[in-house]
């Protein structure tokens, strides 16, 4: 029988929210230096961080590496 750290797990998938964060604000991160884009580069990047902020929370309150999976499958 496997049995898998929940723990380890919410890591993991707090590493792989991280990454796909990263990749969703890098083109966002260029616009934002040029003014006539910069208000626009900003709003779309506080979309993204509040769209990851509940990903965080759901990760943390995740009861079971089911739960994990299905946030994981969201990043995709």
């Amino acid at each position: 029988m496997i049995t898998i750290n929940l723990t380890k797990a919410k890591a993991i998938t707090h590493d792989a929210r991280r990454a796909a964060r990263a990749a969703e604000f890098a083109p966002l991160d260029v616009k934002a230096t040029i003014p006539s884009e910069a208000a626009a580069a900003e709003a779309a990047r506080a979309a993204i961080r509040t769209k990851y902020a509940e990903m965080q929370t759901a990760v943390d309150a995740a009861a079971d590496v089911a739960a994990l999976k299905t946030i994981i499958e969201q990043l995709a």
